[in-house]
């Protein structure tokens, strides 16, 4: 009888098995959500020039500074308009002063901006009104925001919408990537029927594929969809072998040890290089994790709660080592539980929960039944409460671990 392997061991040996994919160029919009291959380096500085930050008038300080008489109020000569996107081609000299608008560069001679609210301009001249913070207010220098050279995005940086604003500026049209796992989804069973096909009461819809699919793409990967595998070995050998051309292969179902379970002795036929069966955990005990032909092969329990459980605990994580990314594990937070829970000590567990803040305090209470057929539990869910094994019980008012499966609570 296989041991139960812990879960932390688990997860330690299906990353260290796992190789960080290549990389590829693809368009910049398409580079959302991917992480970066590349450093990018800043071939100029933004902003490339010395530019005004308000529209106003680009004047000399000491035109306008405060050792005019408090009576007088200081009236320059307007000797050119410069709109953004242009230049000025007079330079600033003493008791004149240049239109400008934001963005636009900085005339020469000119050290100030004064804002066109603190003026009285007519047609040939302005009068200020009153200077605001100083010599150079209103100026954004010369890279202000990036030096020419700057390391502006590291290497293996997810991309989110900051940078591609920043690539936008770099004039990046294409960026290099880590390439998208592609992940070969199997499910197992004569009882499963596909969302297409025609079937009685006695049938099962596959969900578990669908589900799976939805984890690889919310994880950032290619899910390839193979179909159900009936139960034979014929049939479930042809599908693994189709499975065989993506990155990594998970196997919904089969895993037990019933009449029907073919997984195991049909990943040894195929020269599998397994490393566990069974994982310390509830749901998904059953679960099988090795290689065949250098792919990465789960074989997953075929109950939907211990099937969506499991792939997050060591399907996703393998995703996104494979994918470039430098972490994997979902953001946990502190919350205090609100209800009572016991369990044995010789597995962990992964309750479905429900984050809230109430009167400013973050809590959390499970979805109801917690039974791995119940999918409503995952439906309710955003959190997974996680007990470690070596805790018998829960109380109202204990502190516990949640990994968020969404951020909106």
């Amino acid at each position: 009888m296989d041991s139960l392997t812990s879960l932390t061991t688990a997860q330690q040996i299906v990353l260290d098995s796992a190789s960080v994919l290549g990389c590829e160029k693809v368009g910049l919009l398409d580079a959302l959500g991917r992480v970066l291959g590349e450093d990018i380096i800043a071939p100029r500085a933004n902003p490339p020039w010395d530019n005004s930050a308000m529209d106003g008038f680009a004047v000399r300080w000491a035109d306008i500074h405060s050792e005019h008489a408090i009576s007088t109020i200081p009236e320059l000569k307007i000797v050119e308009d410069v709109a953004a996107g242009a230049v000025a081609v007079k330079s600033v000299g003493p008791g004149e002063a240049i239109r400008i608008m934001t963005g636009a560069p900085m005339p020469a001679g000119a050290d100030t901006v004064v804002r066109v609210e603190y003026t009285d301009p007519s047609e040939t001249t302005v009068r200020i009104m009153m200077s605001e913070y100083g010599q150079g207010a209103n100026i954004r220098p010369k890279g202000d925001d990036v030096q020419e050279g700057d390391c502006i995005i590291a290497k293996g940086t997810q991309l989110r919408s900051g940078e591609i604003g920043m690539l936008a500026i770099l004039a990046k049209s294409f960026v290099l990537v880590h390439q998208r796992p592609r992940v070969g989804i199997l499910s197992t069973g004569d009882e499963l029927a596909d969302l297409d096909e025609s079937f009685d009461e006695n049938k099962i819809v596959n969900s578990n594929s669908y589900g799976i699919a939805a984890g690889v793409q919310e994880a950032g990967g290619i899910p390839v969809l193979l179909g159900i595998a009936k139960d034979t070995p014929e049939s479930l050998k042809d599908k693994i072998r189709q499975g065989l051309t993506c990155d990594i292969l998970v196997l919904s179902g089969g895993v037990s040890m019933g009449d029907y379970d073919f997984t195991k002795p049909v990943f040894a036929e195929l020269g599998a290089d397994m490393n566990f069966w069974k994982l310390a955990i509830r749901p998904g005990q059953p679960v099988a994790f090795g290689k065949i032909q250098g792919k990465l092969a789960f074989g997953l329990p075929g109950n939907p709660v211990s099937s969506m459980v499991t792939f997050d605990q060591l399907v996703r994580p393998a995703m996104m080592k494979l994918g470039g990314h430098r972490t994997w594990e979902r953001p946990t937070v502190k919350a205090t539980f609100q209800e009572t829970f016991s369990k044995q000590t010789d597995r962990r567990h992964f309750l479905r929960g429900v984050l809230a803040y109430e009167n400013g305090v973050l809590v959390v209470r499970t979805t109801g039944k917690q039974g791995s057929g119940i999918l409503t539990s995952m439906v309710k869910a955003n959190g997974f409460i996680d007990v470690p094994e070596e805790v018998e019980r829960l109380q109202p008012g204990d502190v516990v671990n949640v990994q968020l499966l969404s951020r909106n609570f």
